[in-house]
């Protein structure tokens, strides 16, 4: 069970009389949870405090509606987080392991986020895919999955918030050594130089360092005068190049290269090795097959290469044309099979021979796959005399054409009416003409006689047979006519509905009778197939399931060839599409109280045909008004009073000849689902050991849309539990926009989790609801009695890292300390003396400048409430205190903050110290006084040169006062005082 403080949830306005104070706790801005009443002449300071706290919240939720703020955190495998120039991030991580990154925000409404990548190198984009959560996660990243990162947070209020981080992968790949050789010229004619060169290279990030070995000594330059090393400013890129100069014996060795990125990201070094010898040589290869190789289609072709030089023994590969091979050839060392190849697997085959010695060897063969295609055949009339009949007595030709593989194979011969035909006076057949493609037969027919009609075939065969051959029949006779096109009465323009299925045609007269081709009359329009052109055979066009988008002219035309060469007949049909009415809005929701007026609108956005439409307005199945369009393209209906009856389904219908579009409108007197406010001022606080408290925050979306909120439900249960507890939270008065209402929840029991869900609830009934989670998250000490911290353990404390600064304090020991390069500056050895016991500092060597500052955050601590209703009552005081180190002639400042939570932005300066110090650790302690959850902030900042780290060590905030205060505080005390009297007084005056 849980309860509710006040009286059922019910609000109280404050009063202030002379007899009583009312103390409301709930709704925050406007209380609405109950009262307590105190005694102003027992209570009076109290009171004053508690007002001023109840000031504070004041201020902090007048800005209740708030634009979004966004950060980045990250969790998983990072390797480093730097800091780039512009506070970007860069986070580095290995390949293959987990990327998780958090995006949080502030603001409200609670914001939405969303991921989103840019392209980097050789990256994919992430936009493609954009992650709406908070939580961004990449299991096994890749390289090409590097880049920057943007969350981007809006709810609506300003501008949306947006951060980056970059995100850098990690990878180092094994080695490869290659090996090239030269033989220089004669020099003084007498000398000659051998000159061997290893190159060692590998894909990394970042960029990797190498070395090399022989046998087991190392080599560096210098170390052999017969060894010279390449760096890579040398040899652009980072190559390392080992040069073994005028070949001795002993460079007959075994080599290692190691390739290295200096253990970041914990990528281990790798090594290939390469045994150099007398006999290395770069690789040769024989193809033992003819050139070129000819088969038929389904014949199964094997490749034989083998290695005839190499030293080591090369590998063999196959590639066609430079692109991979077919699935179903089969590999077997440098043996290649095409079993049952087909024309489209002719090409240029290629065996390659690599053993990285020298440059790869190559060899080439061609096969090519026998084949006969694309057939056919045109009729010219007699040319001389500008006619596109058949005539007697005039000269006719007949062409045909095929594509043959190979061409040098192609055989053609005529046949008429069945019987071989040869060349002669009146008939001439020549297999070749300069005016079209190769593949060409024609025959020509001189002086047309009567006898000469008939039937000709033209046959294309390849020689030695085993290819079916082509033939193409063409008939002359008194019949034969060039083609004509027309379109049928009726069928142009054609008007159809969309959706239906229409039949585009055009007549074809003419013999032989032409392949029609279908296109738009707009050539760069496609068709409905999404091709350029249509073939057809009976001049038909069908087009099925028409859209509006194919309203236009098509185009009909006879194909140059395939019937006689004459220039190319044409028609065109017009098809129009009908199309019910566009309208807007499809579905539209509007929340409205009873009694109000409201108007719906209906908006045509297009139609064909758009004369002659007509609307009807309907409430559900009850017709409302009808009427027609004139010259708007809009309609309106007017509810002037608003009652039970009208809510429910508004639709305009719009009707042409096409069909009927609808606009619909959801009337619903629901009310807007509340908001719940996610930065609440000490929303957690303990109440009693085994159970704590929370004060539930929310706002109402658009209250005053709908009638007044009398109450709200509130349904609440354990996470991952069925049963849920209820009760009614009673609203008096109307909510307005923006106000904060709050109720407290008390007896969740340490450390459950509840699922809480809001709904509001008005007199049409329920409205929507909101759901969220409430966790228990215990402080780092729950009453902060004492907190002590001596940095030894990795975790240091839950200390944080300030995400706006320039560079990072960083924990060390004297133990590892290097004062080579700055031995007259920070500690040398912990606060309590020891050199293995560890401390934070500031490394100001370079690359760090003047001025930059580093910031380290304590963990957040709760100031413990006084009153059993969650408040502070009064400011505690705490005493913070740690030990300082600053020695060096560069030193900069140090510097203590107190930051508060509700007062974003306003970190209270508590200590500061600038200057050398000595060699010596030294204690600083102040008093501070916090009136809500806080953090304590200690910056160091660097300066003028690199003698200046700083240190601190045996953190400790305790409670109470500090029992002897250094000097730097007692001044910031009196001001405490002196701001808290002057507080009290500023109150008394305000209540009487």
């Amino acid at each position: 069970m849980f309860t509710v403080f006040g009286h059922s949830g019910s609000a109280e306005r404050r009063e202030l009389s002379s007899d009583h104070l009312h103390l409301a706790l709930g709704r925050s801005c406007h209380h609405r949870s109950g009262y307590v009443d105190i005694n102003v002449k027992m209570g009076l300071v109290f009171g004053l405090l508690w007002l001023f706290n109840i000031f504070l919240e004041g201020i902090h939720c007048q800005g209740v509606y708030a634009p979004p703020t966004v950060r980045i955190i990250h969790s998983g495998h990072a390797c480093n987080i730097e800091e780039e120039r512009y506070t970007e991030r860069v986070y580095t991580i290995r390949e293959g392991e987990t990327l998780e990154l958090a995006c949080l925000v502030s603001g409200h409404p609670r914001p939405q986020i969303r991921w989103t990548k840019t392209a980097g190198s050789a990256s994919d984009r992430f936009q493609d895919s954009s992650v709406f959560n908070e939580t961004l996660r990449i299991i096994r990243i890749q390289r090409h999955q590097g880049g920057r990162y943007y969350c981007k947070a809006e709810n609506g209020l300003g501008s949306p918030a947006i951060k980056s981080i970059r995100v850098d992968v990690y990878y180092l790949d094994d080695p490869i050594v290659t090996v090239h050789q030269s033989i220089g010229e004669a020099k003084e004619q007498f000398y000659y130089e051998r000159t061997v060169f290893l190159r060692c290279m590998a894909n990394s990030n970042p960029p990797v360092h190498y070395s090399w070995r022989r046998g087991k000594e190392f080599l560096s330059q210098g170390s052999d005068k017969g060894v010279e090393i390449y760096e890579p400013f040398f040899t652009q890129g980072e190559t390392k190049i080992l040069k073994l100069k005028n070949l001795r014996p002993q460079d007959y060795a075994n080599y290692s290269c190691i390739a290295s990125v200096r253990n970041v990201c914990g990528i281990p070094e790798k090594n290939v090795l390469f045994k150099l010898s007398n006999k290395t040589a770069s690789p040769t290869i024989k193809l033992l097959v003819e050139e070129p190789i000819v088969v038929n289609p389904g014949q199964s072709v094997t490749l034989v290469c083998v290695t005839s030089g190499g030293e080591p023994t090369p590998t063999l590969t196959w590639v066609r044309n430079t692109d991979e091979l077919s699935k179903k050839s089969r590999l077997n060392g440098g043996t290649l099979t095409l079993p049952a190849i087909s024309m489209e697997e002719a090409g240029v085959y290629s065996c390659v021979a690599s053993n990285n010695v020298g440059n790869p060897a190559k060899k080439s063969t061609a096969i090519v796959v026998r084949g006969l295609k694309k057939g056919r055949f045109w009729i010219t009339p007699d040319p001389y005399h500008n006619d596109d009949n058949i005539q007697i007595g005039r000269e006719v030709k007949i062409s045909c054409q095929v594509e043959a593989t190979p061409p040098e194979e192609l055989l053609f011969s005529w046949l008429k009416n069945g019987r071989p035909l040869r060349s002669s006076e009146r008939m001439v057949i020549t297999h070749t003409d300069p005016d079209v493609q190769p593949g060409t037969t024609n025959l020509d027919i001189i002086d047309l006689k009567f006898t000469d009609f008939g039937t000709y075939t033209c046959v294309a065969a390849l020689k030695n047979g085993g290819i079916p051959e082509v033939s193409i029949d063409v008939n002359i006779s008194s019949t034969t006519v060039p083609p004509e096109l027309t379109v049928p009465r009726g069928k142009s323009p054609m008007v159809v509905q969309e959706g239906d299925t229409v039949d585009l045609q055009c007549l074809v007269s003419g013999k032989p009778k032409p392949i029609i081709l279908w296109s738009r009359a707009d050539k760069e329009v496609p068709m409905p197939d999404g091709s350029l052109q249509t073939e057809s055979y009976d001049g038909v066009l069908r087009i099925v399931n028409v859209s509006r988008e194919m309203t236009g002219t098509y185009r009909c035309a006879t194909s140059q060839y395939n019937g006689f060469n004459v220039k190319p007949r044409e028609a065109l049909v017009e098809l129009t599409v009908q199309y019910p009415p566009v309208v807007e809005p499809v579905f539209t929701e509007i929340r409205q109280g009873l009694g109000r007026a409201f108007t719906l609108n209906c908006r045509v956005l297009r139609a064909h045909p758009s004369k002659v439409l007509k609307y009807e307005w309907k409430l559900g199945t009850r017709l409302l008004t009808m009427g027609q369009f004139d010259q708007r393209d809009e309609t309106d209906y007017n509810v002037r009073a608003l009652n039970r009856e009208g809510y429910g389904e508004y639709t305009c219908e719009v009707t042409n000849e096409a069909g009927v579009g609808a606009c619909r409108f959801l009337v619903t007197g629901r009310a807007y689902a509340p908001e719940f406010y996610y930065d609440t001022y000490s929303a957690l606080w303990q109440n009693r050991p085994r159970v704590y408290g929370f004060k539930l925050q929310w706002t109402q979306q658009n209250p005053l849309s709908v009638d007044r909120i009398v109450a709200y439900r509130l349904g609440m249960k354990q996470t991952g539990q069925s049963r849920w507890w209820e009760q009614e939270i009673p609203m008096e008065g109307a909510i307005a926009k923006g106000e904060l209402i709050t109720h407290n929840l008390t007896e969740l029991i340490k450390p459950e989790a509840y699922l809480v869900r809001l709904t509001p609830i008005t007199r049409f009934g329920e409205g929507d609801s909101t759901d969220r989670i409430i966790r228990y998250s215990a402080p780092v000490n729950p009453h902060l009695r004492e907190f002590q911290c001596s940095f030894e353990d990795e975790a240091v404390c839950m200390f944080t890292q300030d995400k706006t600064d320039d560079f990072d304090w960083t924990r060390h020991s004297a133990a590892t300390r290097d004062t080579k390069y700055t031995p007259n500056t920070g500690p040398s050895s912990d606060r309590a003396g020891s050199k293995q016991s560890f401390y934070m500092y500031i490394e100001t060597s370079r690359p760090r400048l003047e001025g930059e500052k580093a910031r380290l955050l304590t963990p957040t601590f709760n100031v413990a409430p006084k009153s059993p209703y969650g408040t502070v009552t009064a400011a505690p005081t705490y005493c913070f205190g740690f030990y300082y180190h600053m020695y060096g002639k560069h030193i900069g400042a140090l510097n203590a903050y107190l930051r508060q939570k509700g007062h974003s932005g306003s970190d209270s300066s508590l200590w500061n110290l600038v200057g050398n110090q000595g060699d010596r650790w030294k204690q600083a302690k102040v008093n501070i006084h916090p009136i809500a959850s806080f953090q304590l902030v200690l910056e160091g900042i660097r300066g003028p040169g690199i003698e200046g780290d700083i240190a601190i060590d045996d953190v400790t905030i305790e409670e109470g006062e500090c029992k002897d205060p250094p000097p730097n505080s007692k001044c910031l005390m009196q001001w405490n005082i002196f701001f808290y009297s002057l507080l009290i007084l500023l109150n008394l005056v305000m209540a009487f």
